[in-house]
């Protein structure tokens, strides 16, 4: 099977898939060339937010960070060990700048101590552990979808059976508008599409990182149906914005209803 990439270039797919195992790989060349469940949801809420990551790259959030080692230390934690844990109270420190400066990614002690907190509630859900039996972690796809490319990662994979992602939430009672939010939805239909798996068969774990507190969130048919028809949305934008050589981004603008 040949996938062409955003950038022209046509692939075996399971070239691409080989490749895709690599991080620089599939975070930096498939970022640009291949669409994710988050950049369908920038291109849906800002044309120029996708043009500007795209150009310049996106900073690293506290969210980003924090979910990033737990789902290591969750699931890759041969990787969360290699880490560099800096003993500090601030990121302004003396210490923690030249720690980053040495290795590039640093992580404070505090956000260690976060991320152990978070997978030690999780490892002790018997719903979680259930789920998580005989199951892959970080397993990479890439497909077409409507004659696009497209790459995701599953965290925990079932081969053609299920798929769950793990979630952190502030406020587990409001995440049904998290996900609404967040473009859960579009990840669920991206998911199930080129995995080949029923809506129903793709759940979220998800963790309150005060109250620790854990909910788990099935996928409906409705969800994924909702997700698609944004997924096409954010296409048509992309078409309208990106491949239309008359189109000039600096003067697009919204209408706004007051």
């Amino acid at each position: 099977m040949k996938i062409t990439l955003l950038d022209g270039k046509e692939w075996d797919k399971k070239e691409l898939l080989e490749k895709a195992s690599d991080d620089d790989f599939y975070y930096n060349y498939l970022g640009r060339y291949a669409f994710s469940s988050t950049s369908i949801k920038n291109i849906l809420s800002s044309p120029k937010t996708y043009s500007h990551i795209l150009r310049y790259g996106s900073e690293e959030s506290q969210a980003l960070r924090d979910g990033w080692l737990m789902h290591t230390c969750l699931l890759e934690n041969e990787v969360f060990e290699k880490q560099i844990f800096v003993d500090v109270q601030s990121k302004n420190t003396k210490k923690y700048k030249e720690a980053k400066k040495e290795y590039g990614k640093v992580f404070t002690i505090k956000e260690k101590r976060s991320a152990e907190r978070l997978t030690d509630a999780l490892l002790r859900n018997d719903m979680v552990i259930e789920k998580m039996k005989g199951t892959e972690f970080e397993v990479a796809e890439v497909g077409e979808i409507f004659g696009f490319p497209f790459r995701a990662k599953a965290d925990v994979l079932r081969v053609g059976s299920d798929i769950y992602d793990i979630k952190s939430t502030s406020a587990l009672e409001g995440w049904k508008y998290s996900a609404d939010k967040w473009g859960y939805d579009i990840q669920c239909y991206i998911y199930c599409t080129l995995w080949n798996i029923k809506p129903t068969r793709m759940g979220f774990i998800i963790i309150d990182k005060g109250s620790l507190d854990i909910g788990y969130a099935p996928a409906t048919i409705d969800f994924y149906l909702r997700g698609r028809d944004k997924l096409q949305k954010a296409l048509r934008q992309f078409e309208r914005c990106f491949m239309d050589p008359e189109f000039d981004l600096d003067q697009y603008y919204l209408e706004i209803e007051l």
